[in-house]
């Protein structure tokens, strides 16, 4: 068994996920499939964590019982102090949308609309002003050095212009935690190096904790830690040597730190 590396007790304060004895099963074809196998896991504020492993392995499955989008047979989830298991659907729901964003491979863009409208609808559904989630949504896009493509459709972008949109739309909500299930999946070597090196410096200029699922070893590399998983069970969990976060940038709030309009 591995050995986890012990937490500074000044750390033990900022766990933004906290996961303990997590078990999902599934039904598949008449057999029982045990997808999470007991997960114990802590992330702190400000992490970037990479969680790798061979399909099937139940990183995605992980992703979605730690972020609410499925719910978990056995154990507890709590995100920023709040238990996952206490909430209700609407009330999960409503949890995600203020404090999480998620990045996916296939973009999830709605091809009728521009960038900035895709990137400003979730705020929009959420009950921000029109006008605030417009700013904030144009805020997120420069941030993303896409702002020359707002107002254009999905159909007109490059795939690597959609997924920055779609990080784009993740950040523009002020999420605690930024979720992204295989982000390059569908991108070439350079176009993803590009968009792995742009959430890399979010990740410094904002303080947001970034949990990436991925295939590629280029991407684990570049994240603070990485943990491997094999048969529902993580195998194993590394710290890069040097994750002090590095750089000055604006500082876009987080939820919490201000009313929702």
């Amino acid at each position: 068994m591995f050995q986890r590396k012990t937490p500074p007790a000044f750390l033990e304060n900022h766990r933004i996920i906290d996961a303990k004895g997590v078990w999902k099963r599934y039904d598949a074809g008449g057999h029982r499939v045990e997808a999470l196998r007991g997960i114990d896991l802590v992330v702190r504020r400000g992490e970037v964590v990479a969680v790798m492993g061979p399909s099937g392995c139940g990183k995605t499955t992980l992703l979605n019982c730690l972020s609410g989008l499925d719910v978990i047979d056995e154990g507890s989830v709590k995100i920023a102090g709040q238990d996952l298991k206490e909430l209700t659907d609407n009330q999960r729901t409503d949890f995600r949308a203020r404090s999480m964003g998620f990045v996916f491979q296939t973009y999830n863009l709605l091809p009728v609309l521009t960038g900035v409208e895709n990137v400003e609808l979730p705020m929009l559904v959420g009950g921000v002003r029109p006008s605030v989630a417009r700013k904030r949504a144009e805020e997120a896009i420069a941030m993303v050095d896409v702002g020359a493509w707002a107002r254009h459709r999905p159909a007109e972008m490059s795939g690597g212009q959609r997924q920055r949109f779609t990080i784009a739309r993740a950040l523009a909500t002020r999420p605690q935690i930024v979720w992204a299930d295989e982000p390059t999946g569908a991108l070439d070597s350079e176009t993803s190096a590009g968009i792995m090196d742009l959430m890399v410096e979010l990740n410094k200029q904002n303080d947001q904790t970034f949990v990436w699922v991925t295939h590629s070893e280029e991407v684990g590399a570049l994240a603070k830690r990485l943990i491997r998983m094999r048969d529902g069970r993580i195998t194993s969990d590394t710290t890069a040597e040097d994750s002090s976060p590095s750089g000055a940038a604006r500082h876009l709030p987080m939820n919490g730190e201000e009313k929702r309009d």
